[in-house]
């Protein structure tokens, strides 16, 4: 998991705020890299946050398509503070489709790039999709503290999601409940991008007594690393949607993880995949302050 802002005035509104970035010229666009956070406060702008900028971008430079898919690569850190330009090349545009290269900087220094594809749907030919989990609802799971204004996190079967002492198998399913939901499609599509690089690292960390993410940035070096996420139209939902996530793999400083988000109604809204790095902390990592570190 990473760090989020942790002001007492953090909320779902802001966060909207920071999404909804704006153009800057032909296939540019400018979005905030986040409130202004407090020395004692992590730095580093969460990656899924540029990733759901990303996807506003997309939506605003093709209006008249949906976007479907998003695989972002994350190569380098972005602070709290400067603002994120997000370019925008556009590898196709036609009547049906289109799929661009958008390019995340920041100081004039690339971080991100991130693969958009984009379609105008169609009716069906044929539907199905994978069944919700059969787990306990969200008046059954732990309430998670994740603290933000207009949302609230519960996790099934766990009580404290970072703790190196919550052992089980490799799996994590939240809860995740806004206030309000977003009424954009890019905004939702967004809303439900955002989460999908919080819990992957805790996931693949769960069966391993002694570690977990209360240590990252101590004496673990983790980050999201990759997400893709595939949203599976329509984008629409009220009241409780559920994350899952499944590690399938952690070796060699990488983990793999994949999930789907599901309305608690049982229907399939998005899909997503996680490669994420966890790492011994270098020594030299240790002289830069634990709010900087990855």
């Amino acid at each position: 998991m990473t760090a989020e802002p942790q002001q007492g005035n953090w909320t779902l509104g802001l966060l909207l705020d920071l999404f909804d970035v704006e153009p800057d010229g032909p296939d540019r666009f400018i979005g905030k890299s986040g409130h202004s956070a407090g020395d004692d406060e992590r730095q580093v702008v969460e990656g899924t946050q540029v990733l759901a900028q990303a996807i506003v971008a997309a939506a605003k430079r093709f209006p008249d398509k949906s976007v479907r898919s998003v695989h972002a690569v994350f190569t380098r850190a972005v602070l709290v503070g400067p603002p994120i330009a997000l370019d925008v090349d556009v590898v196709s545009e036609g009547r049906s489709t289109a799929t661009a290269i958008i390019t995340a900087s920041q100081s004039d220094k690339r971080c991100m790039t991130l693969t958009v594809f984009a379609d105008v749907p169609t009716p069906d030919v044929i539907r199905h999709h994978l069944p919700k989990p059969d787990v306990v609802g969200p008046g059954g799971a732990n309430a998670c503290e994740m603290p933000m204004a207009g949302r609230q996190v519960r996790i099934v079967d766990v009580v404290d999601i970072n703790s190196p002492d919550e052992v089980g198998p490799p799996e994590v399913y939240a809860w995740l409940h806004y206030e309000p939901v977003p009424t954009r499609e890019d905004m939702a599509k967004a809303l439900i991008a955002y989460f999908t690089g919080h819990l992957g690292i805790s996931t693949s960390m769960r069966p391993h007594e002694g570690i977990g993410t209360a240590l990252s940035h101590i004496t673990v070096s983790t980050a999201p690393m990759t997400v893709t996420v595939s949203f599976h139209e329509p984008v629409r939902w009220s009241g409780w949607l559920l994350y899952t996530h499944e590690s399938t793999q952690v070796g060699a400083g990488m983990s793999y993880i994949r999930g789907a988000v599901h309305t608690e109604e049982g229907e399939l809204l998005a899909s997503f995949t996680q490669d994420a790095m966890i790492r011994p902390m270098r020594t030299t990592d240790t002289s830069i302050a634990v709010e900087a570190r990855l």
